[in-house]
């Protein structure tokens, strides 16, 4: 199992390029596509292109959960605004230059203003969740914009996410670290498609607590060569055991949030 990573079957869609801050005026079209219009790619993949209004700056995060309305104005998920019978998704990332193109791409910082993005509703795809456990088949939101819950029961109060199951709590793999470098390198045991990603949580001998990933380094194949963490390692190590938490890797089937828990 891998994330979908190609497009499309609408020509021109690229669902990995955030368009915008569109301004009326300033001659930068947009949006380019109908609301609502859909985008295919590998692995059952699908994507939904929806309006999305910032009132402040903003780091989209792949993984981050949206909802949308009937008429595709996008908003992050959170218990509070979630709102019963809506649409939802996760945002796949951006490919935005000068991040790379190909395979789970990165995080990116929004001016305020007016967007357009493709949001992910089908397919093998990352998702933020701040809870997993063993069970992978309970969804649900959280207080945390964009951030979803997979806990082995429902959580009251919450709004359940119908529709969307995870591969693992979690993913380990095996690294070299180097005493004060923040690159993990001599990698083994993991797939450039199923993560680990960007904001993910690490833990492991000579990681320090709190540390995540800041970056991911890709082969021209598309094999993943190195990755940068958020804070340096405390200590040589030959492969050690690394696990990675917090972005997951779901299987997408078209979630809509099905009711109040």
């Amino acid at each position: 199992m891998s994330i979908a990573s190609i497009q499309s079957d609408r020509l021109g869609a690229n669902p990995f390029v955030v368009e915008g801050p569109i301004v009326s005026g300033s001659g930068i079209p947009g949006p380019n596509f109908s609301l609502g219009a859909v985008a295919g790619g590998d692995r059952e993949s699908e994507w939904v292109y929806c309006q999305l209004v910032l009132a402040s700056q903003t780091t989209l995060q792949p993984g981050q959960w949206f909802q949308w309305t009937r008429d595709y104005v996008a908003s992050l998920l959170t218990t509070a605004a979630a709102v019963v019978g809506q649409r939802c998704g996760v945002f796949s990332g951006a490919a935005q230059p000068p991040t790379l193109t190909g395979g789970p791409v990165g995080a990116i910082t929004l001016a305020p203003g007016t967007y357009y993005v493709w949001l992910q509703r089908n397919g093998q795809a990352p998702a933020l969740v701040a809870t997993a456990t063993a069970a992978l088949v309970t969804a649900e939101t959280t207080t945390t914009a964009g951030q979803a819950s997979a806990p082995a029961s429902a959580t009251a109060t919450t709004k359940a996410i119908a529709n969307v199951n995870f591969a693992a709590a979690n993913q380990t793999f095996t690294a070299t670290t180097v005493n004060g470098s923040n690159l993990l390198t001599s990698l083994s045991g993991l797939n450039a498609g199923s993560g680990p990603f960007i904001g993910a949580a690490v833990s492991g001998t000579g990681i320090a607590g709190g540390t995540t990933i800041s970056g991911i380094t890709y082969s021209p194949s598309g094999v993943v060569q190195s990755i940068t963490l958020s804070a340096n390692a405390t200590a040589n190590g030959t492969g050690i055991t690394v696990t990675a938490t917090g972005v997951l890797e779901a299987t997408l089937m078209r979630p809509f949030l099905s009711k109040v828990n």
